[in-house]
């Protein structure tokens, strides 16, 4: 738990030159109060500027350092971890950033950025938008919990629940996986060489036990052989070269009667189509004598003529059908004959191509054949000396590649433990219906009747007693402040079961002086005694007359002289 013990600042907004100082544990509550523009508020600022290098308010951080005196703006807090005490000092003109722990000055050899990491990490266990979440509750600049994105809501609730170690964790998995990964491709690579290195030393080997006179002279036949064969291939090329020069321009018309073809092919169809219709009306006239469709006589005069015409037709259709017919078999043989052109043109530029490759490896062949004639004689026992020593370097090698495959794989396991939908979430879910629960709870004790529900990626379900479905904005501001408190709360009291975000400081600003009425303020004071044995609450507000017999302990703020200035008052 995080007891904070103590704050004082000077030359921070609108205090001077004297240290203002506020104890912080000497009342289970205390009410600050004091006219607008007093300074009643700048606790806020300091305690956040000092942890984490930003005001609460949205406040430039030059616009912090005291405008008369304009230098040695400083503020220092004091807290308890059990039985470490810590004092930190955060100063502006000069710029200054100190933690001591015990007395000491803790090392500060990295830069400042690191520095404030080590405080939020290593001994608040809290970055701002979590302390914000359970210290402070305010009117303007205070962003609640239930306007958070859904990233920034689980980051505090990881940190509620203490499993923000777990993200940190995963952080460094995933540079060692990554780590991990380059040292797998690097030894892949290595490995390769290494086996490589073998391969081309046990060839050069065999090749050196069977170099004799006889197979040196089968070498060089075989080059000369090679030879003969380059230079034949250099005439079949030529040759079938200029056989393709000749059928290129054969098959340049073979698009245009190949579109002539279809052409044809539609004027065809489209004519037989026609035929057909024309014939199935012959038929019709012929065969009938009424019209189905009016139910009135054909006349026979009329039928016989223009039967007479659809059979002219079906001539002249037949007839232009032929002559489609004939000219479409004419453009089909050019269509054959320039396929035929093309599929010999495709074979003899393969056989080019093929000619071409057998060449590229002859020469391949040659060169090789001509660099092991050039080798001579080789000391074999030293060659396979050198061979046992590649080996060896292989075989150790693929023993660090197994190695690291196996800790890839463990790595990746545990990877799949760190990540949100692992571990986290089971606790998450664990947690949600004592969230949910605490919630409801504390709304209840404010009146306010509804079931509120976070569900695990913290998505809120309201649904009033009627079941009628709600969401956080569709509510008044004060509705809205109840929720904010209820959250509050909840994420005070989860913070001490876990013993992660617990801390004794709870500051509300300025949560009285707006949406709450008469009834919800005495309903808040109610559930803000439940407080006062685990926490030191500071009220921040302007209702003075109102709340003043209401709190143990009560600051006024002043500012005589436009300097900011407090004085203790007894309170109930």
């Amino acid at each position: 738990m995080i007891v904070f013990e103590k704050i004082r600042w000077k030359n921070f907004l609108s205090t001077g030159n004297t240290f203002i100082e506020m104890d912080l544990v000497g009342s289970s509550a205390t009410l600050v109060v004091g006219h607008n523009g007093s300074g009643k508020s700048t606790m806020l600022d300091a305690l956040t500027f000092v942890l984490f290098n930003k005001p609460f308010r949205k406040i430039l951080k030059g616009q912090l350092v005291n405008s008369v005196n304009e230098k040695d703006c400083v503020v220092e807090v004091e807290f308890n971890i059990g039985s470490i005490n810590y004092h930190v000092v955060r100063g502006i003109k000069p710029n200054v950033f100190k933690i001591f722990r015990n007395g000491q000055l803790i090392d500060q050899d990295a830069a400042n950025k690191d520095y404030q990491k080590y405080l939020e990490q290593s001994i608040l266990g809290l970055n701002y938008k979590s302390f914000t979440q359970v210290v402070i509750l305010g009117s303007s600049t205070f962003v609640p919990f239930m306007q958070l994105g859904a990233v920034v809501r689980r980051e505090i609730i990881e940190d509620l629940l203490d499993i923000k170690v777990f993200s940190q964790m995963n952080a460094i998995l995933k540079d060692r996986i990554k780590d991990t990964r380059e040292e797998q491709k690097a030894c892949v690579h290595e490995l390769a060489l290494a086996q490589q290195k073998v391969q081309l030393k046990e060839e050069n080997i065999d090749n050196l036990e069977q170099q004799s006179d006889k197979y040196l002279k089968e070498k060089r036949d075989r080059i000369d052989r090679n030879l003969q064969r380059s230079d034949a291939i250099d005439g079949e090329v030529h040759t079938i070269t200029e056989v393709i020069g000749n059928l290129e321009p054969k098959i340049t018309k073979l698009d245009d009667y190949k579109d002539k073809y279809d052409s044809l092919k539609e004027s065809r169809t489209k004519l037989n189509q026609t035929l057909k219709k024309t014939q199935k009306d012959i038929v019709f006239f012929e065969s009938n004598d009424v019209c189905p469709t009016c139910t009135q006589e054909i006349q026979p005069k009329w039928k016989q003529h223009h039967c007479k015409t659809l059979n002219e037709s079906v001539v002249d259709f037949n007839e232009r059908i032929s002559d489609i017919t004939k000219d479409a078999k004419e453009v089909l043989a050019e269509i054959k004959k320039s396929e035929k052109v093309a599929v010999e043109l495709i074979e003899k530029r393969q056989t080019v191509n093929s000619l071409l490759k057998e060449q590229s490896r002859l020469r391949l062949d040659n060169k090789g054949l001509e660099e092991e004639l050039s080798g001579g004689s080789t000391d074999l026992k030293r060659e396979k000396e050198v061979l046992s020593d590649l080996i060896g370097e292989k075989d150790d090698k693929q023993a660090i590649c197994s190695n690291i495959n196996k800790r890839a794989e463990n790595l990746k396991v545990v990877g799949n433990l760190l990540k949100d939908g692992g571990i986290k979430t089971k606790i998450i879910r664990k947690f949600i219906p004592t969230i949910n629960q605490k919630i409801n709870k504390y709304l209840s004790e404010m009146d306010f009747f509804v079931n509120f529900t976070l569900d695990e990626e913290f998505n809120e379900v309201i649904k009033s007693r009627y079941r009628d479905v709600f969401t956080y904005s569709s509510f008044s501001e004060g509705e809205k402040q109840k929720i904010d408190l209820a959250l509050l709360f909840t994420w005070r009291s989860i913070a001490q079961q876990k013993n992660s975000a617990n801390t004794n400081l709870l500051i509300l600003d300025e949560v009285f002086d707006s949406s709450l009425d008469n009834a919800a303020t005495e309903e808040l004071l109610k559930i803000l005694k439940c407080f006062r044995d685990n926490s030191n609450m500071f009220v921040i507000s302007h209702k003075g007359e109102v709340l003043l017999d209401k709190f143990p302990k009560t600051i006024r703020f002043s500012k005589p002289n436009d300097f900011s200035r407090i004085s203790d008052e007894n309170g109930a």
